[in-house]
């Protein structure tokens, strides 16, 4: 895509069908229903965002150089808020790109806005 496009639910499907977002090859891609399981046991990071968002279309290649770095010590994953509001809505997100991080299914930090790799680094170490 080039510049702003309005988004229809026909391309959230599209754009779900093709995979992983750009700049978010590393980042587990969570369901509603699959949500619950993935953040229970040790430390996930998930980054709630959405494909028309630019912040979060900038923040993506951050989350990837976080994953590179933490390797096995903490699961990166991302919600797209527009295919499941319900979570976003569970932990109060109105603004995106928000990353969380929950360690053993409790949120231990939350941040909104675009985050520099060593401040979510540290907060997942």
């Amino acid at each position: 895509r080039v510049g702003p496009q309005p988004h229809t639910a026909a391309s959230s499907v599209t754009e779900a069908a093709v995979g992983h977002q750009e700049g978010y090859e590393m980042a587990i891609d969570l369901t509603e229903a699959a949500f619950d399981d993935a953040i229970k046991t040790g430390t996930v990071l998930v980054d709630f965002w959405a494909p028309w968002c630019g912040p979060c279309r900038m923040q993506g290649p951050i989350l990837d150089e976080v994953a590179t770095k933490v390797g096995d010590a903490a699961t990166i994953a991302k919600v797209n808020v527009d295919e499941a509001p319900g979570i976003a809505a569970r932990f109060g997100v109105r603004s995106i790109p928000t990353p969380i991080v929950f360690k053993d299914g409790e949120v231990a930090n939350q941040f909104v806005g675009i985050q520099q790799a060593a401040a979510l680094i540290d907060a997942l170490t």
